[in-house]
């Protein structure tokens, strides 16, 4: 192997259990903009689009990845959103998703929380999901970190 490939290759983010990239922790677009590069296969393109809706849909959305999960939220309101890869889905976390309408499909274990799964076969209902987001960043977010 030559010292470039071997240096590209120490540069790509581990994949943790189903997929999930291992990026580290980090404030602001950059550390996101890695998580979603290293999405494998078809989560890649998914995670570039749900970044395109969230930054459209709230324009001064600030960013952080944290526990190897992309987080969205608002400068002084906290966090409202997050995405992770499992193996056959990507799960979007609604952190006050229970107060949105209508709800989005996937409880819970906490009460306040909902999920939407995306499946590569089922695509995203793009406009639903920017409903969700639009409501989601109005509310007070989550102080996670």
């Amino acid at each position: 192997m030559t010292e470039s490939k071997e240096v590209a290759k120490a540069a790509q983010p581990v994949l943790l259990s189903g997929g999930n990239p291992q990026i580290a922790k980090a404030d602001g677009d950059k550390p996101v903009q890695a998580y979603i590069a290293a999405m494998p296969g078809w989560k890649r393109d998914m995670g570039r689009r749900l970044d395109e809706l969230i930054v459209r849909t709230v324009p001064d959305v600030r960013k952080a990845v944290r526990w190897n999960t992309p987080f969205y939220g608002m400068e002084g309101r906290g966090w409202f959103l997050g995405f992770h890869c499992f193996t056959k889905f990507i799960k979007v976390s609604f952190l006050n998703g229970a107060t949105l309408r209508p709800l989005p499909p996937v409880e819970s274990k906490q009460e306040s929380v909902r999920y939407l799964h995306i499946y590569e076969d089922r695509g995203l209902e793009e406009a639903q999901f920017a409903m969700w987001v639009e409501q989601a960043a109005e509310l007070p977010g989550e102080q996670l970190f």
